[in-house]
């Protein structure tokens, strides 16, 4: 009979949220008046690993609609069907220093900054396939919902209210249209962008779709490969920069996670190749950005050194052991292999192989190889050749497969 007890992880979530609770600065939305009905009391956390492991506490199921969180995603969607090129021919990837709603244009191109402002943000949807708002936003619903793992829907009163209060962002896509970057006409642009704004999801929802970016992609909890690897890394990277509008900065240092906050309260973060996490709260300081939210993320980076740029000491060497066989010398290698495990393994192990005898190169231990790196070691045997006797001076042992081309 399983034992009754509480999940470490649950508890620690817990514990975040009891760190962000006492918080009560901030305010709701109130431009978007359907966003100043919502409880501004309603806090919640979700983490989900890239097994697919979902981990909630508090009001991690409460709908809330998810505003500029959509945006990260909407573009994953443009470059997976356009490429990074044609993309960025109508909007840039630079850090605006500048709030959310503010006319950032290119002094040379007229593209906004990039895609996690409102007017970078219209220009991402303007790319999606489809000649009409409805058309486009089908591409898009269908995207997002690729990205949660299941049927999401829109809040009409939300997008009823952003319709009638949105004429700041009709001029941002004016703008945007008269410089060339928006690929469809005002109109469709943002009644398109108004209505990805409205789609409802709870924090499980943005942990999930941000565990789909952390694996590369893949949904983890569908086994759906949603986006390509390409889209996903690229996505990160401009989260990394311009995810928190003009406290980007300020949040890479502080929490050292890609992100995006929305209006709505949500934040979504992710932790490449590990796990993805949601908050929901609706209380927002002067940039938009959820107070309790930042607070959360900030307990969880600070209290178990989740910053993507800490340094987590010595990696274990690739090399499990050296041991003589035959004339030869044996290499146990272990663990994941990329590019600085094999620069470990080369500079240790290319003076071994010489006219003395064989390099033997085990991989049976080895769990990942890099794609790149394969093609390195599945060349080292032609690389260095044979001895004098005509005996080679390298063998791979790779009896599992694991440089097999992916």
């Amino acid at each position: 009979m399983p034992v009754d007890m509480t999940h470490p992880v649950l508890t620690t979530l817990e514990s975040v949220l009891d760190t962000a609770r006492p918080l009560t600065s901030g305010a709701v939305a109130d431009y978007i008046p359907e966003l100043a009905k919502v409880d501004a009391e309603s806090l919640g956390i979700s983490l989900v690993s890239s097994r697919g492991d979902v981990h909630d506490a508090g009001d991690s199921d409460i709908a809330f609609t998810i505003q500029s969180v959509s945006k990260p995603f909407v573009l994953a969607l443009a470059l997976d069907e356009h490429g990074l090129d044609e993309v960025t021919k109508h909007v840039g990837l630079e850090p605006s220093g500048e709030p959310f709603n503010a006319i950032s244009l290119d002094a040379e191109t007229g593209r906004p900054l990039n895609p996690m402002i409102n007017a970078g943000a219209m220009v991402t949807s303007s790319l999606i396939a489809g000649a009409t708002a409805d058309e486009k936003f089908a591409v898009i619903k269908d995207g997002l919902e690729r990205f949660a793992g299941r049927d999401l829907i829109v809040d009409e009163d939300v997008f009823d209210s952003e319709t009638s209060t949105g004429d700041r962002n009709r001029a941002l896509a004016y703008l945007a249209l008269s410089t060339g970057s928006l690929a469809a006409s005002v109109d469709v642009a943002t009644a398109a962008y108004f209505r990805q704004c409205s789609v409802a999801v709870t924090a499980r929802d943005l942990a999930i779709m941000a565990a789909t970016l952390a694996t590369g992609g893949v949904n983890p909890t569908t086994r759906e490969r949603v986006i390509s690897e390409d889209a996903a890394r690229w996505t990160t990277a401009v989260m990394t920069s311009c995810g928190m509008y003009d406290d980007s900065g300020t949040w890479m240092v502080n929490v050292g996670l890609p992100a995006k906050s929305g209006v709505g309260g949500g934040i979504v973060a992710v932790q490449p190749g590990q796990f993805g996490i949601g908050t929901f709260s609706p209380r927002l300081d002067e940039r938009g950005n959820s107070v309790r939210g930042v607070a959360m993320l900030e307990a969880l980076s600070k209290r178990y050194g989740l910053h993507m740029l800490s340094h987590r000491g010595e990696p274990h060497s690739p090399v499990g052991s050296l041991r003589s066989e035959e004339g030869r010398t044996v290499a146990e290698l272990r663990g994941e292999i990329y590019f600085a495990a094999a620069e470990e393994i080369f500079t240790r192990l290319t003076p071994l192989m010489n006219d003395d005898g064989c390099l033997v190169l085990d991989f049976s231990n080895v769990t990942r190889v890099g794609l790149a790196v394969k093609e390195l070691f599945r060349a080292v045997p032609q690389l260095v050749g044979e001895t004098s006797s005509g005996q080679p001076r390298a063998i791979v042992v790779d009896p599992d497969g694991v440089l097999d081309e992916a």
